[in-house]
């Protein structure tokens, strides 16, 4: 696409120069005064789904208002002290449900989402839009969106896309850890080689109603389709690199590298399989443990926890950290540049964290850490609030653009796939 919705690299407010602090304490509170006025946009949270899987939805055992960290990590006050002014929540469907229950699991997790903004309005803002997100801001509220994970919620159906858009997804994660049949996942043998014709129109379908591309899970083939085919920027919801830990779910050089003409952006992720080396064998052994007593490999329900602290005391987990997580920062900027960047955790959707990013409390242990490395205040803000906000209101900006142009799409997959 053209770099009609790359940033205005000139736009950077209210920051100063690289900080002259070295110690630990004064780069903690100095982490802690950029978060204030640029808080983190976190680009993916499995709270809704670690609700269904721990208490079937049930928020009365989950209270968030007070301390889950015996069950989760995510509560409002460890947002609150992690600096969190925005989070999209993720709406994701695990991919062993397929057809009508995968929209249906989907609208259970998108209703729960609604259950604990009501719930909880003076922290939890619904957000839409990029102005609503500046509106949260200003109110001290955490702005709550959704992102959709995995492209089978959809059942292949355009109509459905639409509807997810209408009860406020944002996002649709192309596809999760399996293939799906208009989309090639990381992780699982390459089928169609990238997108098919129809999942080419999902794409050009999402642009015009305003739903962003989300380019993590996808293969490196589907990545590139997608950044070819798209009209409006993409996000990578929770990716890290392929050149720092060389696994299939983190993005090539080549593909970051065509972000800043796309102008879209990256959000690092801290799980440690993705972004250790050391860690990736030890989870695929870790996994296998799992399955060899029944359990899925993702199950983070108390049961699952027990065998994964189990496995873990008897072969201690390699350790990542914020440092590891800033190695990926360092060579993003390098390869996408600053204007490209931003956080998405994973918390809620994997048993393991690194030990200084344990929670949603951890996140000003990452700045203290990029700090540390001379990340200058301006290139802090945009990594933590200003690229998300300007990604988000450009989608919207190239959604206004195309529905003049172009009515709702009613293609199916067999006209379009044979």
């Amino acid at each position: 696409m053209s770099d009609a919705f790359a940033p205005d690299v000139t736009d950077v407010t209210d920051v100063t120069d690289v900080t002259d602090v070295t110690d630990e304490a004064g780069l903690l509170a100095k982490a802690h005064e950029l978060l204030a006025a640029h808080p983190v946009v976190d680009g993916h949270n499995d709270l809704p789904w670690a609700l269904r899987e721990q208490v079937r939805y049930d928020i009365d055992q989950r209270d968030i208002a007070a301390d889950q960290s015996a069950h989760l990590h995510t509560d409002i006050p460890r947002l609150r002290a992690g600096g969190v002014g925005a989070q999209f929540w993720s709406v994701y469907v695990r991919t062993d449900l397929t057809g009508d229950d995968a929209v249906s699991a989907c609208l259970e997790q998108i209703d729960v989402v609604g259950q604990l903004i009501d719930r909880y309005p003076s922290d939890l803002r619904r957000a839409l839009t990029a102005d609503d997100m500046e509106t949260a801001r200003a109110e001290g509220r955490i702005a709550s969106l959704m992102g959709a994970e995995g492209g089978h919620s959809i059942n292949n159906s355009l109509a459905t896309l639409r509807a997810f858009h209408e009860l406020g997804v944002r996002y649709m994660t192309l596809t999760h850890n399996d293939n799906i049949a208009w989309a090639d996942s990381a992780t699982d043998e390459p089928r169609v080689g990238g997108l098919t014709a129809f999942g080419e129109e999902v794409v050009r379908e999402m642009n015009r109603v305003g739903m962003l591309a989300d380019l993590s899970h996808v293969s490196a083939d589907t990545m590139r389709a997608a950044l070819r085919v798209t009209e409006a920027p993409v996000i990578f919801s929770h990716s890290s690199c392929r050149a720092v830990c060389d696994h299939v779910r983190n993005i090539p050089d080549d593909v970051l590298a065509l972000l800043p003409a796309n102008g879209g952006v990256a959000m690092a992720t801290f799980v440690p399989k993705f972004i250790l080396p050391a860690a990736i064998e030890w989870t695929q052994r870790a996994d296998e443990n799992m399955r060899a007593q029944g359990l899925h490999h993702l199950d983070t329900t108390a049961a699952g926890m027990k065998v994964q602290r189990a496995y873990e005391a008897d072969h201690p987990r390699p350790a990542a950290t914020a440092a590891t997580v800033a190695d990926h920062l360092d060579h993003m900027r390098e390869v996408a540049g600053i204007d490209h960047l931003g956080i998405g955790g994973d918390y809620d959707g994997t048993a393991f964290t690194p030990s200084d990013l344990a929670d949603v409390a951890g996140y000003p242990n990452l700045v203290a850490e990029l700090l540390r490395r001379r990340w200058s205040d301006a290139d802090l803000a945009k990594l933590t609030w200003q690229n998300a906000v300007r990604v988000l209101r450009a989608g919207e900006d190239a959604a206004r653009g195309l529905r003049r142009l172009r009515g709702p799409s009613n293609a199916t997959i067999e006209q379009l796939d044979g």
